[in-house]
């Protein structure tokens, strides 16, 4: 693992950079690789939404941990990096810290990553998503109002109260 996490550096070649991190996008790999990869996501440069960073997003997201909620957090709610965003967003699901289900409720009006917002808030469950997860039922993805609809069936179930 030190000699993958010694790639991890913006002077890297992107083809060469997104290998090391779809190596690095593994369980073993935490806790060493989660702060390399959140400097990578700050870092790289990266004009695609949808390159490098994602990639490296996609990393965070296998790579969950607690311990780096506050930076996490920070990245999947700045909206300047895209949807770089979506599969950090996607991360929040695995957290077990309370304000992740606040932060997804809040990302429902970004449309850059709600869609990925409502399919963590449908592992979460959380009674106070109920509103948010109602107004996606008309989103235009059908991707998006399914995992709407999935997500309040699954509070529905639990017998949650309106939020």
């Amino acid at each position: 693992m030190p000699v993958l996490l010694s790639y991890l550096t913006p002077r890297t070649d992107l083809k060469t950079l997104e290998e090391v991190i779809r190596a690095l996008s593994v369980s073993w790999a935490k806790p060493d690789a989660v702060a390399p990869m959140i400097s990578m996501f700050r870092n790289v440069d990266d004009p695609k939404e949808l390159g490098v960073r994602w990639t490296v997003g996609n990393a965070l997201d296998v790579l969950w941990d607690d311990s780096h909620f506050d930076e996490l957090a920070e990245l999947a709610m700045d909206r300047s990096y895209g949807r770089a965003r979506e599969m950090l967003v996607l991360g929040m699901r695995r957290s077990k810290d309370p304000r992740a289900a606040d932060i997804l409720v809040g990302l429902l009006d970004d449309p850059s990553v709600n869609g990925h917002a409502v399919e963590a808030l449908q592992k979460l469950a959380v009674p106070q998503a109920r509103k948010g997860l109602e107004g996606m039922l008309g989103d235009e993805r059908a991707w998006v109002r399914r995992s709407a609809r999935r997500a309040l069936e699954k509070l529905d179930r639990r017998g949650a109260d309106t939020a």
